[in-house]
Protein backbone atom coordinates (compact mmCIF):
# COMPACT_ATOMS: atom_id res chain seq x y z
CA UNK A 1 0.00 0.00 0.00
CA UNK A 2 1.10 2.92 -0.86
CA UNK A 3 0.76 6.01 1.36
CA UNK A 4 -0.23 9.20 0.44
CA UNK A 5 1.94 12.26 1.22
CA UNK A 6 -0.33 15.12 2.91
CA UNK A 7 0.96 18.34 2.95
CA UNK A 8 0.08 18.98 6.53
CA UNK A 9 -0.20 23.18 6.01
CA UNK A 10 -0.99 25.12 8.64
CA UNK A 11 -5.00 25.49 8.57
CA UNK A 12 -5.34 27.76 11.11
CA UNK A 13 -7.00 31.20 9.67
CA UNK A 14 -5.69 34.20 11.21
CA UNK A 15 -8.12 37.43 11.19
CA UNK A 16 -6.22 40.65 10.07
CA UNK A 17 -6.30 43.41 12.73
CA UNK A 18 -5.57 46.10 10.48
CA UNK A 19 -8.96 46.88 9.22
CA UNK A 20 -10.45 47.13 12.36
CA UNK A 21 -7.65 49.43 14.05
CA UNK A 22 -7.86 51.55 11.08
CA UNK A 23 -11.79 52.26 11.74
CA UNK A 24 -11.35 52.40 15.45
CA UNK A 25 -8.65 55.12 14.81
CA UNK A 26 -11.09 57.00 12.06
CA UNK A 27 -13.70 56.58 14.87
CA UNK A 28 -11.43 58.64 17.35
CA UNK A 29 -10.59 61.11 15.51
CA UNK A 30 -13.77 61.67 14.25
CA UNK A 31 -15.17 61.90 17.73
CA UNK A 32 -12.22 64.24 18.91
CA UNK A 33 -12.83 66.63 16.41
CA UNK A 34 -16.74 67.15 16.63
CA UNK A 35 -16.36 67.24 20.58
CA UNK A 36 -17.46 70.92 21.32
CA UNK A 37 -15.67 72.26 24.55
CA UNK A 38 -17.77 74.81 26.45
CA UNK A 39 -16.12 76.93 28.81
CA UNK A 40 -18.82 77.33 31.49
CA UNK A 41 -19.17 80.88 32.59
CA UNK A 42 -19.99 81.71 36.23
CA UNK A 43 -19.74 84.17 39.07
CA UNK A 44 -17.71 83.83 42.37
CA UNK A 45 -20.17 84.88 45.14
CA UNK A 46 -19.13 85.77 48.67
CA UNK A 47 -22.04 84.81 50.80
CA UNK A 48 -22.26 86.35 54.28
CA UNK A 49 -22.92 84.69 56.93
CA UNK A 50 -26.41 84.78 58.34
CA UNK A 51 -25.97 86.83 62.08
CA UNK A 52 -29.73 86.75 63.74
CA UNK A 53 -28.59 88.85 66.59
CA UNK A 54 -27.71 91.98 64.51
CA UNK A 55 -30.77 94.35 63.84
CA UNK A 56 -30.17 96.67 61.41
CA UNK A 57 -32.27 99.74 60.90
CA UNK A 58 -30.06 101.20 58.65
CA UNK A 59 -31.21 101.60 54.77
CA UNK A 60 -30.16 99.42 51.93
CA UNK A 61 -29.58 100.57 48.57
CA UNK A 62 -31.80 98.21 46.16
CA UNK A 63 -30.79 97.84 42.93
CA UNK A 64 -32.52 95.49 40.36
CA UNK A 65 -31.54 94.79 36.84
CA UNK A 66 -34.49 93.77 34.32
CA UNK A 67 -34.42 91.45 31.68
CA UNK A 68 -33.72 93.70 29.29
CA UNK A 69 -30.91 95.62 31.44
CA UNK A 70 -32.64 98.66 32.36
CA UNK A 71 -31.31 99.42 36.28
CA UNK A 72 -33.30 100.81 38.57
CA UNK A 73 -32.21 102.12 42.52
CA UNK A 74 -34.19 102.08 44.76
CA UNK A 75 -37.68 102.04 42.54
CA UNK A 76 -36.14 105.04 40.24
CA UNK A 77 -34.89 104.10 36.72
CA UNK A 78 -31.34 104.89 36.08
CA UNK A 79 -28.66 104.67 33.55
CA UNK A 80 -26.01 102.23 34.18
CA UNK A 81 -23.53 105.24 33.95
CA UNK A 82 -25.34 107.72 35.59
CA UNK A 83 -25.69 104.59 38.78
CA UNK A 84 -22.51 105.82 40.86
CA UNK A 85 -23.42 109.26 41.05
CA UNK A 86 -27.11 108.37 41.90
CA UNK A 87 -25.53 105.90 44.94
CA UNK A 88 -23.01 108.56 46.02
CA UNK A 89 -25.98 111.40 46.40
CA UNK A 90 -27.78 108.54 48.31
CA UNK A 91 -24.91 107.97 50.54
CA UNK A 92 -25.08 111.92 51.06
CA UNK A 93 -28.20 111.84 52.66
CA UNK A 94 -28.16 108.60 54.22
CA UNK A 95 -26.35 106.25 56.75
CA UNK A 96 -25.91 102.53 55.29
CA UNK A 97 -22.90 100.73 54.43
CA UNK A 98 -24.76 97.72 52.03
CA UNK A 99 -26.35 97.71 48.81
CA UNK A 100 -28.65 94.64 46.92
CA UNK A 101 -28.76 93.86 43.75
CA UNK A 102 -31.76 91.74 42.42
CA UNK A 103 -31.28 90.74 39.16
CA UNK A 104 -34.07 89.24 37.13
CA UNK A 105 -33.87 85.36 36.22
CA UNK A 106 -33.77 86.15 32.51
CA UNK A 107 -30.81 88.78 32.78
CA UNK A 108 -27.73 88.36 31.50
CA UNK A 109 -24.35 88.05 33.75
CA UNK A 110 -22.65 90.92 31.46
CA UNK A 111 -25.19 93.46 32.82
CA UNK A 112 -25.00 91.76 36.99
CA UNK A 113 -21.20 92.01 36.27
CA UNK A 114 -21.27 95.89 35.56
CA UNK A 115 -23.59 97.23 38.16
CA UNK A 116 -21.51 95.24 40.76
CA UNK A 117 -18.43 96.71 39.36
CA UNK A 118 -20.04 99.93 39.57
CA UNK A 119 -21.08 99.52 43.06
CA UNK A 120 -17.56 98.32 44.01
CA UNK A 121 -16.16 101.35 43.79
CA UNK A 122 -17.70 102.14 46.67
CA UNK A 123 -15.47 100.90 49.70
CA UNK A 124 -17.89 101.22 52.23
CA UNK A 125 -20.31 99.17 50.46
CA UNK A 126 -21.37 95.53 50.83
CA UNK A 127 -22.49 93.78 47.95
CA UNK A 128 -25.27 91.21 48.55
CA UNK A 129 -27.05 89.57 45.20
CA UNK A 130 -31.05 88.59 45.90
CA UNK A 131 -33.40 86.74 44.75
Amino acid sequence: MARKKYDESNNESDVDMTPMLDIVFILLIFFIVTTSFIKEEGLLVNRPKANKNAKSDAPVIVVTITESGLVSLNGKLVDIERLPARIESYLATNNTNSAVVIPSYDTTHDHVVQVIDKIKTFDQLTVSIGK
